[in-house]
């Protein structure tokens, strides 16, 4: 089997992927992942996933499968990324107060022997009860949730924040473990 590597600096997908029982490194991607406040599209995500994994590609050892992943909050079709600080967090969690709003994550699988490239996306729905500016800030402050995408981590949240879930937990979280074993079966990789 080849050595599989997560281009991740998440600790949540790594916990996600370490339940498939697989074994694999960690290695972070050096790319830019800047595109918070951009019109949506399917492109726009899939791209920022193949890039962190050819960044990490180009240092792998030739016999190895990189997976790379991208997870955006979108609202209203737009893109709402990792918030810039305290107030940014408070400006998006009031934003989802009360509605609906969608989590799409990117995974890109690169066969570095190869060089073959796939690139599958997973979209859950998820939605907030009415949320009151306490609840808001007690979150930020005892969660601190500048690395995440909406500013919020859906493991992290009380059910007092949500509503409705539709779709895949673990692509909410980061990472769509049943997309990640299908693709890497697809590539004769597991």
């Amino acid at each position: 089997m080849k050595r599989v590597i997560l281009a991740s600096t998440s600790p949540r997908r790594r916990d996600i992927l370490r339940n498939t029982g697989i074994n694999f490194d960690v290695v972070n991607p050096s790319y830019d992942e800047s595109i918070q406040n951009k019109s949506f599209s399917y492109q726009i995500i899939e791209n920022t996933a193949i890039n962190k994994g050819l960044s990490v590609s180009k240092t792998a050892n030739k016999y190895s499968v990189i997976i790379s992943a991208d997870t955006v909050v979108i609202y209203d079709n737009i893109i709402l990324g990792k918030p810039k600080d305290y107030d940014d967090a408070i400006r998006m969690l009031k934003m989802l107060s009360g509605k609906t709003h969608k989590v799409v994550t990117a995974v890109c699988l690169i066969d570095n022997e190869t060089g073959n490239k796939t690139v599958k996306s997973e979209t859950s729905e998820v939605t907030f009860n009415e949320l009151t500016p306490d609840m808001i800030k007690e979150y930020i402050t005892a969660f601190k949730p500048y690395d995440k995408a909406g500013s919020y981590g859906i493991q992290e949240l009380s059910e007092d924040f949500v509503k409705e879930i539709k779709g895949d937990y673990d692509n909410i979280v980061g990472l769509p473990l049943k997309l990640v074993i299908s693709m890497l079966k697809e590539a004769d990789l597991l």
